[in-house]
Order: C-alpha cells, then structure tokens, then sequence
C-alpha cells in the first residue's frame, strides 16, 4: 500500500540515516510541529532503549519510520513494534533528493535523516508501506537465497582445488569429469599425489569407485588404466608439494562441509516450496526443477496485488529495459538498479527453459539472426516469458506449452513459420 493511501494519521514521521555502529534519527512531531534529532547506537539495547522513550512520549500512537532498506538487521529490529509503521525509501532515492537542493554535494547522516521525513511528507504516492507478508514466503526467500551463497562457496572452493591441483597433480583433473563431487574429494583424501595412487591396486580403485556409486564398468576400467598410464609426477620437489598437499586437504574438507549442508538447505527448500499453495504453478514451468521453482516463487511472493501489471513487475527484477530521451535523442539500456538476486533467477530459468519450449527455441533463433548476442537474445526472451508468467500467476493457472502454442496460431504469430521450419529437420531425421 502507498503511503499516501494509508488513513491512519500518525503523530510523528521519523527518518534514520543508518550505519554500522550508529543510527541518526530526525523526528518531526506533528502536533507540535517542532524538529528533534539524535543519534543512538546500534546494538540491540540502545534500539530498544530508544523504542520505550517513543513510548513514554506517544504511547501507542502510530509513528512513521522511514528507513533506507527493505532488509537487514535495523528493519528486523523495528518490525516487532506494532506502534512503527515502517517505509523502506531508495538509498538512491534520498542521494538524488539531496543533490537536488545541495549542488554543491555536501553531505552528512542527519541531513539525510531529515530528507528522509521529508520525502515521506512530500512524496507519500511513489513510498510503499513496509508488510510482512507471509512468513513461508519470506522463510523461503531466506533459504533460496542462502543456498545460492553456498553454490558460489561450493564454486569458489572448487576452483581453488583445481588450481592448487595444477602445481603439482594436474594428472587426476583429467580422471574426474566433475571436482564438485563427493567422490572427488574423497578421491584427494585418500590418494594425495600421484605416486598413492599408481601404488594402489585395481582392486583397490575398483571398492574405491563402486563405494561412490559409481558402478559402469567401462568407466571403472578407463579410470583404473588412466591412473597406471598417467607417467612421472609433474615435480618431486617437497618444498613444493607437502604444502600444497596440505593446503588441498583443507580445502576438501571445507568443501565437503559445504556440501554436506546444501544437502540439509535443498531438503528444507523442498519441505517449504511443497507446502506453499502456488507450489504447482511453478512447478509446471519448463526447466524450472526443484532449484529455480522455488526461486521464482519466492521472487513472485503471495501478493496479487504487489504488481499490477506484467510491466511492473519486469520493471521491478530488472528485465524490463530503461528508455531515456532527450531532445531528438532516444536510447534504451539495461536496468542498473534492481534486486540483483530476483533477476539472475529469471534470467537463469528462461535460459533453462529455452531449449525446453518450441516458442521460445524459435524466438531465440529470431532474435540471433537478428544480429542479437546470446545474452541481448535471453533477456528478450525472459521479458516475453514475464508477461506470460505474470498472467499466469494472477489467474493461479499453471503454464500451458500447447495452449500457448495455439494462441500463437491464433494471432498468426510469425513464430508459428519459425516453428515449421524447427520442426521439419526434426521429422526428416
């Protein structure tokens, strides 16, 4: 709900320029019509200190606070108080607000507190009121989120190995297809260099990869003759090879740590995503999987009224591209400010999904011969898939590929000739 929609009337309209080991707050009392200013710490005590002195002075009157986040720790202090109705405002927002009236750039924390007040006093119809919502949704987006920290931990990790690998032991990167598995590390742990594992025995090797689930015989055989035809080590320099060994033991243990808890994160994302009522609507989308549907159900949320139309919501996670003008000059570039996370989900799902959907192969296609790169093809793509996943998000329907289809055929969409032409090659092989 916008600010400027609210009926509640409120006896004063606070504004917090927050820090890291400070707060400064302007509270401007709207009875009294005075200005106060202050400045508290931000330990956990001086917040709530600062809470029951708004207390003693309004009771339970309803207090505006404006703050520059929409997460993070000060905002989760704050919403456990009924009396704070609280209202996220742009850092960017409050920076251009202030370069408006102070050319001259001077800045500090409370001017910017004040500017905050009076943003909310002024401009109430572009400010949101801060809700809660649902609390599987935002659980969900927490662990959505967290996981995907541990997939670039994971990246990191792995990474590192490789390279730490390459100094001394380059011959075991070419006998493993992935390093992010279990069995690789284990692999590491139990043969460190070169020479422990061509003094194993094949029937070592071969408990040591049926251990790993790894059960074909032909990739058995290709391992166990790699490793034996694998030839000198790369040095027997010890200055350099003990330290190496030991710094790549750490890293497989930090890794397998890693691991270990992407399990109990992906276990608890499923028990979640499956008890939320839009579960199956996002399931049924092409290449969404267990990872990218519940992704994208937390980047959609439980609130039908959040976005009003498609463009709304493609302008929110950054698809949807910034026209500018001026004078006879008109350009279109990439949106740079946006939740970074929500649009890297998108992106990442339509790119899942393309080879997935006949439409969407096609429309790639016509947008690469168009001069397109792969990268300005995927985004037009995903700005078309948001406005259909919108539509189906506020009809509750799932994702139809036949329906679409005919829709297209329909409009006599010049896909529909794309399509034709994909299909033929298909049917002649």
């Amino acid at each position: 709900m916008k600010l400027n929609q609210s009926p509640t009337p409120y006896a004063a309209y606070i504004g917090i320029d927050w820090a890291d080991r400070k707060h400064d707050i302007a509270l401007y009392d709207c009875h009294q019509e005075t200005w106060e200013h202050c400045t508290i710490q931000s330990t956990p005590q001086s917040i709530a200190n600062w809470v029951n002195r708004l207390r003693k002075n309004y009771g339970e009157n309803k207090l505006l606070v404006g703050l520059e986040q929409k997460r993070g720790p000060l905002l989760y202090a704050l919403c456990q108080y009924e009396n704070l109705v609280l209202v996220p405002v742009n850092p960017r927002m409050v920076a251009n607000y202030r370069k408006a009236f102070q050319p001259s750039r001077a800045k500090s924390d409370p001017i910017d507190a004040k500017l905050i007040v009076e943003l909310m006093q002024k401009h109430g119809e572009k400010l949101d009121i801060w809700t809660s919502g649902c609390p599987k949704h935002r659980a969900l987006r927490q662990w959505v989120e967290s996981r995907r920290m541990l997939v670039g931990e994971k990246v990191r990790l792995t990474n590192r190995i490789t390279a730490a690998l390459k100094s001394y032991f380059p011959q075991v990167l070419d006998w493993f297809d992935d390093k992010d598995t279990i069995a690789f590390c284990e692999f590491l742990e139990q043969f460190p260099n070169l020479q422990a594992a061509q003094a194993a025995t094949a029937d070592v090797l071969r408990d040591f990869f049926r251990s790993h689930h790894i059960i074909r015989k032909t990739t058995i055989q290709r391992r166990t003759q790699q490793i034996q035809d694998a030839g000198p080590p790369l040095m027997r320099d010890d200055a350099i090879t003990i330290p190496a060994q030991a710094l790549i033991q750490g890293l497989v243990a930090l890794l397998k740590v890693v691991w270990s808890q992407l399990i109990v994160f992906e276990r608890q994302i499923k028990s979640l995503f499956e008890s939320l009522p839009d579960a199956e609507l996002f399931k049924a989308l092409p290449g969404a999987g267990p990872h990218l549907a519940p992704r994208l159900l937390a980047a959609f949320g439980e609130d039908r009224t959040r976005f009003n139309c498609a463009q709304s919501f493609l302008s929110y996670i950054g698809i949807a591209p910034v026209k500018e003008e001026s004078g006879k000059k008109r350009w279109v570039h990439w949106r740079w400010s946006c939740p970074i996370f929500l649009r890297q989900t998108f992106v990442e799902w339509v790119a899942h999904a393309r080879p997935r959907s006949l439409w969407s192969q096609a429309f790639y296609q016509q947008q690469r011969r168009k001069g397109k790169s792969h990268q300005k093809a995927i985004r037009a793509l995903a700005y078309k898939w948001g406005r259909i996943l919108w539509r189906c998000w506020q009809d509750g329907i799932p994702y139809d590929e036949e329906k679409y289809l005919a829709a297209l055929r329909r409009k006599k969409s010049p896909l529909i000739k794309l399509l034709g032409v994909q299909q033929q090659p298909q049917q002649q092989a």
